[in-house]
């Protein structure tokens, strides 16, 4: 049952979200041969759907997802669980606290399961871990479910809880989205707030994996709302992304790419079927065309953002965890942690000169820093400010996004500024 319709049943009394999360508990012990979870919390889990049971019963739920079953990948905070992400080096110490994509399903009154399973730091696309061994794809015992939020396209697929929180840096819902078939959405950049901030900075973002459509609108939703702990985050209120979703697609343009601009060879069958989907969406009034993005250096460009922080992950690990822990995280150290700071400011300094040029951004609202951002010239050149900037070791590039305040009735310069 998807989350409106388990919620309309708690509405007209002919489900309980006791008896529901009872029911969950039975499926996943049903089905622990594929791995999904790391850890349970059922005691907690079923006090926090005998609250939610009490508010149906007086017409009174919290929100739109009260009482519905979820689960959080191991690399976000759920508080009173622990934060392993997939490595035995991790700390077991309890999370003291949620991060804000927890906080908003609580707040709405879903029913946190546990934890999912996930590769090491999330480092590769399918679901193996040190920690937790192989998560397994239901289609195919055999195969992966794909990664790094493998245990949570799994739990969706089995319907082992509704909803799933995961995050993506390279693919990691997306991946296991297509492995499994279910739905997972990589949101845009600072709409859903990110806490504790992640390795990756920018490239990794928190979003739902679920198994349908809807439930993924429903849970974005809730989980797309401000959180000051994220400097970088949007501060409006998300949209309800659920309306219009029966809408069809007539009228809407879409862009078909077989290779993203890369020189590889198809799989016949999957390049057929993609087609398909292609001339259905088309039947239903959709206007579809052919086009390859210039992305010809895409993996070299994220080998320059991902291995660096990989290294830097492995480096933080004290010495004597190192050698027994039976990682599966490499060091890489041909790409020294110091890189990722200089070559993802770069890019973000070329990016945001290129928008400007090319948007009509106002310029009160242009940055004004750029010129202070490690790696936009080369060393020992002069910059702007008439200083010669060396290299800056360690720099961890930092986007923050301008936005206008609500509450101020305009910009708000006063408070971006601070």
């Amino acid at each position: 049952m998807t989350s409106a319709a388990l919620t309309d049943a708690y509405r007209r009394g002919a489900l309980s979200p006791v008896e529901v999360v009872r029911d969950t508990f039975e499926r996943i012990e049903r089905h622990k041969l594929f791995n999904a979870f790391v850890t349970l919390d059922r005691e907690a889990a079923l006090a926090a759907a005998a609250l939610s049971e009490a508010r149906w019963r007086k017409g009174a739920p919290l929100g739109a997802l009260d009482g519905v079953p979820a689960t959080v990948k191991d690399n976000i905070w759920a508080e009173g669980l622990p934060t392993r992400r997939g490595s035995r080096t991790s700390d077991t110490a309890p999370a003291a606290a949620d991060s804000p994509v927890s906080a908003r399903l609580r707040e709405q009154g879903a029913v946190i399961l546990g934890k999912t399973t996930m590769p090491e730091h999330g480092w590769i696309g399918i679901c193996y871990s040190p920690l937790t061994g192989i998560t397994r794809n239901p289609w195919n015992s055999e195969y992966t479910p794909g990664g790094s939020t493998g245990g949570g396209a799994v739990a969706a697929l089995l319907g082992l809880g509704v909803l799933h929180l995961g995050t993506d840096g390279a693919g990691s819902l997306r991946i296991p989205a297509a492995f499994t078939g279910v739905f997972g959405i990589k949101p845009t950049f600072g709409r859903v707030p990110v806490f504790p901030a992640v390795a990756l900075n920018v490239l990794s973002h928190h979003g739902p994996i679920t198994r349908t459509v809807a439930d993924a609108a429903a849970m974005l939703s809730a989980i797309a709302q401000p959180d000051a702990r994220d400097m970088a985050a949007w501060n409006t209120p998300a949209p309800d992304y659920t309306k219009g979703l029966d809408q069809g697609v007539r009228g809407l343009r879409v862009a078909l790419s077989m290779k993203l601009g890369q020189t590889v060879k198809l799989d016949a069958e999957i390049e057929a079927a993609t087609r398909n989907a292609a001339r259905v969406l088309q039947e239903q009034g959709a206007i579809v065309e052919e086009a390859d993005p210039p992305l010809g250096r895409a993996l070299e460009l994220i080998r320059a953002m991902w291995w660096p922080v990989a290294a830097a992950v492995v480096d933080a690990v004290a010495a004597g965890a190192k050698g027994g822990d039976g990682s599966g995280l490499p060091g890489h150290r041909r790409a020294r942690p110091q890189a990722v700071g200089e070559r993802l400011s770069r890019r973000l300094y070329w990016a945001r000169r290129a928008a400007h040029r090319h948007a009509g951004v106002p310029r009160p609202l242009r940055p004004v820093a750029d010129a202070h951002h490690a790696g936009d010239r080369p060393q020992g050149r002069r910059g702007a400010a008439g200083r010669t900037r060396g290299r800056l070791d360690g720099l961890v590039a930092l986007h923050l996004s301008v936005q206008p305040d609500p509450a101020a009735g305009g910009l708000g310069a006063d408070r971006a500024g601070a």
